[in-house]
């Protein structure tokens, strides 16, 4: 929380839900609610406020990023493009390698270096239980997607025990502003069987649950035809291929009772017509992340399509060990392009959507009196008018971030830079 109101001003403001504000600026209270918004000449400066103007600069909401892995914070070009399967062994043959205090080091880096990209809450998945220790820590914002695995249903009880008694064990972590989740994982590390389980579990206890999913052809193979990469892994541990007969990832995720509207589908890059009308129907949510899709080879998203069904979209900006830096505002530009969106649909997509997809939207992702006071300052290029605003905002890079705020409090602040 702020320990005192504050109150900033600048050329803009961009509130994302309502149109933009010249000469504008924004009051957050010391409880770290946001308490007005308008003309500057009009929302008041209260007594003991900490105020400042940022010249040259647009205020906007907390960048809110739907998918990190940020327990892998540090593993960046670690990992060389090769068939994805192989990808995936890949980096967890590195992980194994990286121990509890190196887990917990890179998730406080993930969450730093998300706060200096204007990036105010995320939602992560990881099985080190790293992340929600730091954003508790740190006085972070996010949900935090606990990973559970297990494809050969032989261990789906034990899997699903282990998970509970660390859900048990992080639980202390919670507060207002840091959630708890469940991920299993993906349909090629986790059973038909297991994935019954943890979600029965999820909808018990009303967790909220991530799945990767729909995200590589060898993924989809392994479903419909018990062929692939991801096929040829199973085999070669002697795990049981799914029974025939074939289903596309969302399907078969659906079979299981996986989707629900407390669910978010990670990636949904290869679902036809079919698979999102599943997606659609059962009110699940898509966190889409073009980049780290493009660098795999995957293909892009069907994004128009999910819009026009109404299934809530955010993006997001997965690991470093698929795409670096950590930059939302690149992920929209380039959902922007493949869903054929204009720039205010496509911040949207960073901001008050993706808080939707999460379920987060009536505390975070506009500048609305009542929401959470999270405030991202960036640099605009020069002088800049109201129809080019979302435009520009969506330009702007992370070395454009001038300023963040989680619940009124500072916690990135650029240095200014030194003439020598």
């Amino acid at each position: 929380m702020s320990a005192a109101p504050r109150r900033i001003a600048a050329p803009w403001v961009l509130p994302v839900e309502g149109p933009p504000l010249a000469e504008a600026a924004i009051l957050i209270g010391a409880d770290g609610r946001l308490r007005a918004i308008g003309p500057d000449s009009a929302v008041p400066t209260p007594p003991g406020c900490q105020s400042e103007h940022l010249g040259g600069a647009v205020l906007l909401p907390g960048l809110v990023n739907s998918h990190t892995h940020l327990e892998l914070t540090g593993f960046d070009g670690q990992v060389p493009e090769q068939e994805f399967p192989a990808w995936i062994r890949h980096l967890v043959a590195i992980k194994a390698g990286r121990t509890p205090a190196e887990y917990r080091a890179a998730a406080r880096k993930g969450i730093q270096d998300c706060w200096a990209a204007g990036i105010t809450t995320v939602a992560d998945t990881g099985d080190s239980g790293a992340v929600i220790e730091a954003l508790a820590e740190l006085g972070g914002s996010g949900i935090a997607y606990h990973e559970v695995f297990g494809p050969d249903p032989e261990q789906a009880d034990t899997a699903l025990e282990g998970l509970t008694d660390r859900l048990g064990e992080l639980t202390r972590y919670t507060g207002p502003r840091v959630r708890l989740g469940v991920s299993p994982h993906a349909p090629y590390s986790v059973s038909g069987l297991l994935y019954g389980l943890v979600s029965a579990y999820a909808a018990e206890h009303a967790l909220p649950v991530a799945v990767h999913v729909a995200e590589s052809e060898d993924e989809s193979l392994l479903l419909s035809r018990g062929s692939g990469g991801f096929a040829r892994s199973w085999e070669s541990r002697a795990i049981p291929l799914p029974p025939p007969p074939g289903r596309s990832p969302v399907a078969w995720l659906d079979q299981h009772g996986v989707l629900s509207p407390r669910t978010l589908c990670i990636h949904v890059v290869r679902a036809g017509d079919a698979d999102l009308e599943i997606l659609a129907r059962r009110g699940a949510a898509i966190a889409l992340c073009p980049r780290s899709n493009r660098r795999h080879g995957h293909g892009a998203a069907p994004l128009a399509h999910a819009l026009r069904r109404g299934i809530r979209v955010g993006v997001g900006t997965d690991s470093v060990a698929s795409v670096t830096p950590l930059d939302l505002l690149a992920e929209a530009r380039a959902a922007r392009e493949i869903g054929g969106l204009d720039p205010e649909a496509a911040v949207r997509l960073a901001t008050v959507e993706a808080a939707r997809a999460l379920g987060l939207e009536r505390d975070i992702g506009s500048l609305v009196p009542g929401k959470w006071g999270d405030v991202v300052a960036l640099d605009l290029p020069g002088t800049v008018d109201a129809s080019r605003l979302a435009g520009t905002v969506l330009s702007r890079v992370n070395t454009d971030v001038r300023l963040t705020l989680v619940g009124g409090r500072v916690v990135y602040r650029r240095e200014p830079s030194v003439t020598v």
